[in-house]
C-alpha cells in the first residue's frame, strides 16, 4: 500500500504537494515569526495596516521607533494629510511581508512603536463603562474588543498581566485604531482589581450566558464595569463571586452563546442605551 504525502491545504503557506517535512517546517517559521510579533517588556510593539497604523501616527502620545512604508503607502499618506514624527523608510510590499505572518494584511504600512502607558486601575476616572476581560487570549477578539470600545467610548479596559494577549501585531491590527483611544489597564490579580474599581464606586456587573438576570433589565448605573470571560470557559468562580451582578444576554434563538466581541459590543449598546434614560 502506497502513502500519499500529507496535503498542503493543512497549511496556508505550503506549496501544492509539500511533503510533511515541509509542511512541518513551514510551521516552525510562521510560528518563530508569529514569536517575534509579541512585545518584548521593554522592547517595540508591532503595527501593521492603514487604519491601525495611521491612528498610531496622528496620537502624540505614542512614541515611534520604525516605520516602513511603500511608494503607494507613502503617497497615501500625504494626500490625507498624514505627517508623521518619523519619516518613512520607502521599501516594496515584500520587505514588509516577510516581517509578519502568512494571513498578515499589512496594506503598505509597518510601525514599530512604543507601548502607551498604562494607568493603575485605581486611577481610573469613575464614570462611563469599563470593560474587565477574565483571560481572553485570542488576539482578535481582544482587538475587535476594543474596536467596539472605542465606538461606544468605553471609559477603559482592564486585563491580566497574564494570560492575555500583547497589544501587538494581530490585536492592534484587529482594533483597527482603537488601541490610541481606549486606555488599557493591566492588573496581576482581577479579584483585587475588581475591588479596586468597586472601592472607587463602579458597579462590577459580570456576563455568562448562566447569569440569573437579563442584562437589559438589570439595574444599571454609571460607573459600570462589565466582565467577561473567555469563550468555553465563561467567568471563573472568583471573577463571580467578586462581581455585583452576573447577568446574561437574552437572546431569543436556537443558539444561545455569542463570540466573546460580539458579546461585548451587544453589552456596550444596552448598557449606554440604558445610561443614556433608555428603558
Amino acid at each position: 500500500m502506497t502513502t500519499r504525502p500529507p496535503s498542503s491545504r493543512s497549511h496556508p503557506g505550503a506549496k501544492p504537494g509539500a511533503t510533511r517535512q515541509q509542511i512541518e517546517r513551514r510551521e516552525r517559521f510562521e510560528r518563530a515569526r508569529r514569536d517575534s510579533l509579541r512585545a518584548a517588556a521593554d522592547g517595540p510593539i508591532i503595527m501593521y495596516g492603514w487604519h491601525t497604523v495611521t491612528a498610531a501616527l496622528k496620537n502624540p502620545a505614542r512614541r515611534l521607533r520604525k516605520l516602513l512604508a511603500t511608494e503607494n503607502a507613502a503617497r497615501r499618506l500625504a494626500d490625507k494629510g498624514v505627517a508623521p514624527s518619523l519619516a518613512p523608510e520607502l521599501v516594496r510590499p515584500s520587505a514588509i511581508a516577510e516581517r509578519l505572518t502568512a494571513d498578515a494584511v499589512h496594506q503598505g504600512l509597518y510601525l514599530e512603536a512604543d507601548a502607551l502607558p498604562s494607568p493603575a486601575v485605581e486611577d481610573l476616572p469613575a464614570q462611563g463603562v469599563v470593560l474587565v476581560l477574565d483571560q481572553i487570549t485570542d488576539p482578535h477578539n481582544v482587538g475587535a474588543i476594543f474596536r467596539s470600545a472605542a465606538a461606544f467610548a468605553a471609559t477603559a479596559i482592564v486585563t491580566t498581566q497574564r494570560h492575555s494577549p500583547d497589544a501587538s501585531g494581530a490585536l492592534a491590527k484587529a482594533a483597527s485604531g482603537a488601541l490610541e483611544y481606549v486606555p488599557l489597564v493591566s492588573v496581576q490579580n482581577l479579584a483585587r482589581g475588581l475591588a479596586a474599581l468597586k472601592q472607587s464606586g463602579f458597579l462590577v456587573v459580570g456576563l455568562d450566558s448562566s447569569g440569573d438576570a437579563d442584562l437589559a433589565g438589570l439595574p444599571l448605573r454609571a460607573p459600570l464595569a462589565l466582565v467577561l470571560g473567555a469563550e468555553g470557559k465563561g467567568l471563573r468562580q472568583l471573577t463571580k463571586e467578586t462581581c455585583d451582578a452576573v447577568a446574561r444576554i437574552e437572546l431569543p434563538g436556537e443558539i444561545t452563546s455569542l463570540n466573546v466581541s460580539n458579546a461585548a459590543a451587544i453589552a456596550l449598546y444596552i448598557a449606554s442605551w440604558r445610561l443614556a434614560g433608555g428603558q
